[in-house]
């Protein structure tokens, strides 16, 4: 009985932490009255820039105008950009304090003279309509808006990230954060009026937080902005790590432990429900045999089976790794134990070349 108790709560957990908060598609044209700066902070990012840069000369709503900000990369990330006609600028020197992606975008923010100001990430990629429904979903929910992108994988490594990725969505759909002082936002697409970011003073008053999204969202709450997350879905998407699995390791590991600190005590408890239940029945692959097989593995086949509701709104993960979602708990974990391992005991995180310490010390 108590196993069935444990599944069931688990999978229900699930249900409660999902919300199919999707960002509503403008299907009339937008007037353009709002000048909009696109900022996008890129180290080493040569090999992403072509997708971003080329949605957004797609775009319904174009943007009055694209800064790109080469952080010191060691590729062609500064000729890539130039070449489609945006606006580059090479970052200064990172001063004490400062992240290097807080430095980048602050920087980028002011070369910019847009009314709006929409912060992407060099990963992103975006449907032609994309940036219109982002200022319409903005204009309408009022204050600032961040996009979870649909996460695109085209090797079996990055299918690994799918309860990784599930974990984070519950993150930002929880009811339990609707209403949280800490609600962050997804860094990989923000967009704000420069009113509102210059009200909470921007990335300048985060400049040391690893965290950067997260906090910057707490920073709106505070001064009274409200602050709202949509799932992109077939808007707004990224191709996250495609440059092997250590970065795909490095990525989530330098926030996976971290971010938890930054939910409400509701959302973890039923995360952690979801996450046993998940892993208990993940068992019946080893107890065969035993009282327990038939009920795990009913268990299994149940969390399977919303694995693959979710993945139509997560990312795109193949169709039999839903199925296999013990392998990517198992990596889930791997990702969960690297993360402690250099927060307790490096006091850093490694992310594209750079050691970032923990604890609001900024880059070394």
């Amino acid at each position: 009985m108590g196993v069935w108790i444990v599944l069931a709560i688990g999978w229900i957990a699930g249900w409660i932490l999902f919300r199919r908060v999707v960002l509503p598609e403008r299907v009339t044209p937008s007037p353009r009255g709002e000048k909009v700066s696109v900022i996008i902070p890129a180290r080493n990012e040569a090999g992403n820039l072509p997708q971003l840069l080329g949605s957004l000369q797609e775009q319904t709503y174009p943007p009055y105008e694209i800064i790109v900000v080469d952080d010191f990369s060691e590729d062609e990330t500064y000729e890539v950009a130039a070449s489609y006609g945006v606006k580059v600028i090479r970052n200064e020197a990172l001063p004490p304090g400062w992240t290097g992606k807080t430095w980048a975008v602050w920087n980028g923010y002011q070369q910019s003279n847009g009314d709006v100001i929409a912060f992407l990430d060099a990963d992103i990629r975006l449907a032609p309509r994309a940036l219109e429904s982002l200022l319409q979903a903005r204009a309408k929910a009022g204050g600032v808006v961040s996009a979870v992108p649909f996460h695109v994988t085209e090797k079996f490594y990055e299918r690994l990230a799918l309860i990784t990725n599930v974990l984070g969505v519950f993150a930002f759909t929880s009811p339990f954060e609707q209403n949280s002082p800490h609600k962050g936002l997804y860094g990989s697409c923000i967009v704000t009026t420069r009113r509102d970011y210059e009200a909470v003073q921007g990335h300048d008053s985060i400049r040391s937080e690893l965290l950067d999204d997260l906090n910057l969202g707490a920073k709106f709450r505070a001064a009274g902005i409200p602050v709202s997350n949509f799932l992109g879905s077939g808007l707004v998407s990224f191709r996250m790590y495609p440059n092997g699995i250590r970065s795909e390791l490095e990525g989530f590991g330098k926030g996976a432990v971290l971010s938890t600190a930054k939910l409400r005590p509701a959302t973890t408890l039923f995360v952690a429900a979801w996450l046993i239940g998940l892993i208990v029945s993940e068992g019946a692959l080893f107890l065969w045999g035993t009282p327990w097989a038939y009920p795990l593995l009913l268990g299994y086949l149940a969390f399977a089976a919303q694995l693959y509701f979710l993945v139509r709104y997560v990312g795109k993960f193949g169709k039999f790794m839903p199925l296999l979602h013990v392998v990517s708990t198992l990596f889930f974990l791997l990702v969960l134990l690297y993360s402690a391992y250099q927060v307790a005991f490096r006091g850093s995180v490694t992310w594209k070349g750079r050691d970032v310490q923990v604890g609001s010390r900024g880059d070394r």
